[in-house]
């Protein structure tokens, strides 16, 4: 697995970068809190990595704290919630909110994120 990786930042969008580590271009996902954590461009970034593997591809996602993290890893073990979904539930709701949300089963909160209807709020809800 690839659990981190130092290097030079080069591009930067708001649900992706690219980071130069030796002269190879590595390309990963990032949700807002990491976009907004990674500082400005050719600056030295470390960021923690997950590698999903598929039967087509390889996509490297990446992440400023370790809890994101593991909520990341928490959120795709679930049925129906993919890498892109897990992305978009932290990219709209930060991790300590997450957690909020989850204890208070708070199941409105959760639909407010793009792309989770009531069914998988619930399944999220209770999964977590």
């Amino acid at each position: 697995m690839i659990e981190q990786i130092h290097g030079v930042l080069v591009k930067k969008t708001p649900t992706h970068c690219v980071i130069d580590c030796s002269g190879v271009g590595l390309g990963v996902h990032i949700t807002l809190n990491t976009f907004k954590n990674l500082g400005d461009l050719k600056q030295k970034v470390e960021i923690l990595t997950h590698l999903h593997v598929r039967e087509d591809a390889l996509q490297l996602y990446g992440f400023f704290e370790e809890q994101e993290r593991e909520f990341f890893k928490k959120l795709i073990g679930i049925s129906g919630i993919g890498p892109r979904l897990a992305m978009t539930i932290l990219s709209g709701l930060p991790v300590e909110k997450l957690r909020i949300a989850l204890i208070n089963e708070d199941i409105d909160r959760l639909t407010k994120v793009p792309g989770v209807g009531r069914k998988t709020a619930q399944r999220v809800s209770l999964e977590l």
